[in-house]
């Protein structure tokens, strides 16, 4: 059996986010499922979740749902091709992590912004090399943007941590290409 590349897509699950995040996010996870890439992801039915889910299953592309057990008092979870459950958040985003080839960082809350600092941190204390892509549709992440760039003009972090990811603002944007390229031969 040939390895299986995943996307982590960490992204809100609310159906407050706009339709544009969600349609977007859905097109770009349908096209990264055309060219053989496999999801991983937090197993939500909504939202900017939903929507990466529903890209690929729209264009047959393999889903993994990892979700705590509990998680179906707060949101629908979608049916995936393989529902892992566990016990905690902590146990959730560990899994996801082993198998991310690339993290997306699609519109979200704080559970998104729980997932996006914890595998910044791990890139910063070299514990991993997984490639970091914020979706910065349409602004959604300017004010993120501005607070990395205030903790490095306080000092509070180092310039190096801009390194640590790449911001796109549309779904066409080259440099994903680029990187999608990097991972799967």
């Amino acid at each position: 059996m040939s390895k299986q590349y995943f996307v982590c897509v960490y992204g809100g699950a609310s159906d407050n986010i706009a339709d544009v995040h969600k349609d977007a996010v859905k097109e770009l996870c349908g096209n990264l499922a055309k060219q053989g890439f496999s999801l991983v992801y937090g197993a939500g039915a909504t939202g900017c979740m939903g929507a990466a889910a529903e890209g690929f299953r729209e264009n047959n592309g393999y889903i993994m749902g990892v979700t705590p057990r509990f998680m179906g008092d707060f949101e629908d979870i979608f049916d995936c091709d393989n529902t892992i459950k566990v016990d905690t958040m902590a146990e959730r985003k560990t899994l996801m992590e082993k198998h991310a080839d690339i993290y997306l960082i699609a519109p979200g809350g704080i559970g998104t912004m729980d997932e996006f600092f914890q595998i910044l941190t791990l890139k910063y204390l070299e514990q991993m090399e997984t490639p970091i892509v914020i979706l910065n549709l349409d602004g959604f992440y300017d004010s993120l943007l501005a607070f990395l760039d205030n903790l490095i003009a306080q000092k509070a972090a180092g310039e190096k941590i801009r390194t640590f990811y790449h911001v796109i603002t549309n779904i066409e944007d080259e440099s994903l290409k680029s990187i999608l390229a990097t991972i799967k031969p």
